[in-house]
């Protein structure tokens, strides 16, 4: 059983990717669209916006494995020169409105950051005159739009890669658990719209109130739905950190079996490790990071700094080999909304990503099940779009 419920949600070798940024960076013309001009002879300034500052142990490390993967990024680009500024903005939309205004008036012609939604809201709006463009490291899109972009992954993302895959392997009516909160909520949004063109339909929704008793109290209902509805999966929004843990004991002990009913997870379910080892999860899928590419990451990082990186810092890196290799082709217009947006997207540590217009994103992501207490991929990370798994 979960003790606390959160509700705060929140290598390459230098030659390989340099390889494949820009095999996947140079497949398309850069288009012209709003945005501000470089002189790509010239180091480009990019402005880094940090959560550093705020007094917060966590922030403070988030802060410096963010500056560090970005460092590892500008090293690893070759014929391009990132002038990057850092400025700590801790967690305050209005420093980080007040920050991005002065980056911007310094010369900078894009943002990395912030992190947090509220702040990477706030510094969009501030710089929105300018044209200047917001690479945020949040992954809510609710902020997304505009000069907004969000570089975490997104429950969207994930929903439809897990959503697509369930219904080629027969798992067509989903019934949706999730929590009355607006986490909770956003991920049944998700969900929902993840099944429309999928070839899955959702069978039924069932909610909880976010609390131990709350889970306890509705597991029953809960399992009788499922058995009701005819469901042949149930996707969950809950996280490790909060109702999963007892939601994965209590649906079975209720009736759902796991071995009938397939069990799917909006969030990773391999963090921490010790969930793996949980009887209610065994069988469960989940989406992740090519896992290959990652390890590479996370040994290079730590080889370099002496830890692990923090889980978000591989966004920074991506952000910056992004702006790499679009700079390195040339054009003026390199860093506007429509250049970022180019459909062939880029690769990053953990796969290939690609902005939308929207200012979401998509992953390329592999979907995992846990066998035997370990992770075993099931369905790799596409390595270009418009294959499998897009």
């Amino acid at each position: 059983m979960f003790a606390v419920l959160s509700t705060r949600r929140k290598a390459l070798t230098r030659a390989a990717f340099l390889a494949a940024a820009l095999m996947l960076g140079a497949c398309e013309p850069v288009p012209s669209g709003r945005g501000p001009t470089i002189d790509t002879s010239a180091p480009v300034p990019v402005a880094l916006i940090l959560p550093g500052g705020s007094g917060n142990s966590g922030d403070e490390v988030l802060a410096r494995n963010l500056k560090q993967a970005a460092d590892l990024a500008i090293a690893d680009l070759n014929g391009v020169q990132i002038d990057l500024r850092v400025y700590n903005a801790g967690s305050s939309p209005a420093v980080a409105a007040s920050t991005a205004r002065r980056a911007v008036d310094e010369g900078a012609k894009i943002i990395l950051g912030p992190v947090f939604a509220e702040a990477a809201n706030a510094a969009g709006v501030a710089v929105a005159g300018s044209g200047v463009n917001v690479l945020s490291f949040s992954n809510n899109t609710d902020i997304a739009g505009g000069n907004v972009f969000v570089l975490g992954p997104t429950f969207q993302n994930t929903a439809t890669r897990l959503m697509r895959f369930a219904a080629r392997q027969g798992r067509n009516r989903i019934m949706v658990v999730h929590d009355r909160t607006p986490g909770g909520d956003l991920g049944r949004r998700a969900i929902e719209s993840a099944a429309a063109g999928s070839g899955a339909s959702i069978a039924g929704t069932a909610t909880y109130e976010f609390s131990q008793q709350g889970v306890i109290n509705a597991a029953p209902a809960i399992a009788s739905t499922v058995n009701s509805s005819g469901a042949n999966a149930i996707f969950f929004t809950a996280d490790t950190a909060g109702a999963l843990p007892l939601l994965a004991q209590l649906l079975p002990e209720a009736g759902v079996s796991n071995q009938t009913t397939q069990f799917i997870g909006l969030t990773r379910w391999d963090i921490p490790p010790q969930t793996l080892s949980m009887p209610g999860v065994q069988g469960g899928w989940f989406a992740m990071p090519d896992p290959g590419l990652t390890q590479q990451f996370q040994s290079r990082f730590t080889a370099a700094y002496g830890e692990p990186p923090h889980p978000i810092a591989g966004l920074a890196y991506d952000g910056i080999a992004a702006i790499g290799a679009l700079v390195k082709r040339g054009n003026a217009n390199a860093l506007s909304a429509a250049a970022l947006t180019q459909g062939s997207g880029f690769a990053g540590v953990n796969g290939v990503f690609r902005l939308r217009a929207d200012g979401t994103n998509e992953r390329g992501l592999a979907v995992a099940q846990i066998q035997n207490a370990q992770v075993v991929v099931i369905d790799p990370a596409p390595r270009s779009f418009g294959g499998a798994g897009f």
